[in-house]
């Protein structure tokens, strides 16, 4: 899934949250104050959806169980070359109802197939599609599992999951188990184990399963990954990442999601519920996975006070709200160490008042930048301790950047910047700009910021999802123009 506010929001809100319209599923099966009581004293191997049916199990929560790889690496696998990509998507709600959009607007991609058990939203969607002078697409609204038709269609290379999170896990695996490469709203999922069986499944089926991270397309992002690797930072040390966005109104909206789903995960784990837009960015910065790899990680987290207080400030007292629990930290800082010895810094904060921010921050021996607002001081462009103008290295931006100055879509184009590629990447037989293990890694903080801070702060190993991979240097977002 992804994010949660307006679409027209710039260097602000990186994506609208995914609709809620699935996890009726949990409301249903549920109640907010079991699940508050109930989480509350379990472990994090109690929580997600059923066992995992690989063979070879991992752990839910065992940070140092690496299984035996059963493929061979999806490292640099391209995509088998198709002139006409056919897309499917699961979800049409905020997130899914904005990026079909996008795929409309990127040529040689149809969109072939469409589900939501929501009827009207499906049939939105659907309408889109004949409106760009399409052929109308198959619509899947019987029910929560009607996806699974979707997935089991012939005529469908690419499916986009833009569901709530309890349930992108389950998608992934289906949609790979039947033949289709699929991308995953954040995050891709809750546990390592099922991180795991997703690496096992990519590696089985030979179909990528990717986390859909728009922030690593932002054109700040880009300009400061090719700057970067360009060494015009120097040798890199450090970097930070975060996603402190005040969602609290959005949440009790009891409008905007379709049923309290995101709010009740607040019930469940104390950890960085969000990582993957502050973490994935800087890990390509660093060349997290190819060439440098996250080691481990040590995360602390606040009280847990800030939706308490808004509810008791907003809610009336006969509001479901009330019978909720929440542990998860109002704030949560995690320190991520790589095999290189350098340090990221992630931070998640959705439970108080604040202007929104990624932080988006990198240092080396040479210099550093800052985002929100953006900044810079290299050495030896820079001196006397201030801060300089960021504008001033337009020159450095990303080729898509230069090809597609003012992209269609909200976040400022990165939504637009993240289809595009994938589905250049698709057409023209290319590997993708990350893969499975970074999907694997970005997410990994979820569970483990949650064992760290029940352990008082004790540092998480990291799994190795590449199981040694990431000793090899290899392309990712830093890419060349293709030819074709």
């Amino acid at each position: 899934m992804n994010d949660d506010a307006p679409q027209d929001q710039d260097r602000t809100d990186p994506r609208t949250t995914e609709d809620g319209s699935l996890s009726r599923r949990t409301v249903l099966r549920t109640t907010a104050g079991t699940v508050g009581a109930a989480s509350a004293g379990l472990g994090l191997g109690a929580l997600g959806s059923g066992p995992a049916a690989a063979a070879e199990r991992a752990p839910a929560d065992d940070p140092l169980y690496v299984p035996a790889r059963k493929g061979a690496t999806m490292a640099g696998v391209r995509f088998d070359r198709r002139s006409t990509v056919r897309v499917g998507i699961v979800g049409l709600g905020n997130r899914g109802g904005s990026m079909i959009d996008l795929y409309l607007a990127v040529e040689g991609v149809q969109v072939v197939a469409v589900c939501d058990p929501v009827k009207d939203k499906a049939e939105r969607a659907a309408a889109k599609v004949t409106a760009a002078g399409q052929p109308a697409p198959a619509v899947y609204t019987k029910g929560e599992h009607d996806y699974e038709n979707l997935c089991a269609r012939g005529d469908i290379d690419f499916i986009h999951v833009a569901t709530p999170w309890d349930v992108h896990f389950e998608m992934a695996k289906t949609a790979m188990l039947h033949g289709k490469h699929v991308g995953v709203e954040c995050p891709v999922a809750l546990r390592l184990d099922q991180l795991w069986e997703l690496v096992d499944l990519s590696e089985r089926t030979r179909r990528h399963c990717m986390q859909l991270e728009n922030c690593c397309y932002g054109r700040n992002e880009m300009r400061v990954l090719r700057m970067a690797h360009a060494g015009l930072f120097g040798d890199l040390l450090h970097g930070a990442g975060a996603y402190n966005h005040d969602l609290r109104g959005l949440m009790f909206d009891p409008d905007y999601y379709e049923g309290p789903w995101r709010r009740l995960w607040h019930t469940r784990l104390r950890g960085d519920l969000y990582p993957n837009h502050g973490f994935g960015p800087v890990a390509n910065y660093m060349d997290v996975n190819r060439g440098d790899r996250a080691v481990s990680i040590t995360s602390v987290g606040s009280p847990s006070l800030g939706l308490a207080a808004y509810r008791k400030e907003h809610m009336s007292a006969g509001d479901p709200s009330w019978k909720e629990t929440y542990i998860e930290s109002d704030r949560t800082i995690s320190l991520v160490q790589t095999a290189k010895g350098r340090v990221i810094r992630l931070e998640h904060d959705v439970s108080t008042p604040h202007p929104y921010s990624r932080i988006n921050s990198l240092g080396g021996t040479k210099g550093v930048f800052e985002d929100y607002p953006e900044r810079i001081y290299l050495e030896p462009d820079h001196s006397n301790d201030e801060w300089a103008d960021f504008g001033a290295y337009a020159d450095w931006d990303h080729w898509l950047w230069k090809e597609h100055a003012n992209p269609p879509g909200g976040h400022g184009g990165m939504d637009y910047m993240m289809v595009f590629r994938l589905m250049q990447c698709v057409r023209l037989g290319l590997a993708p700009d990350f893969d499975v293990y970074d999907a694997a890694t970005w997410t990994a903080p979820v569970p483990l910021s949650h064992l760290s801070i029940k352990a008082k702060g004790a540092p998480q190993p990291i799994p190795d999802f590449t199981r040694g991979e990431w000793k090899k240097a290899r392309s990712g977002m830093d890419s060349v123009r293709p030819a074709g």
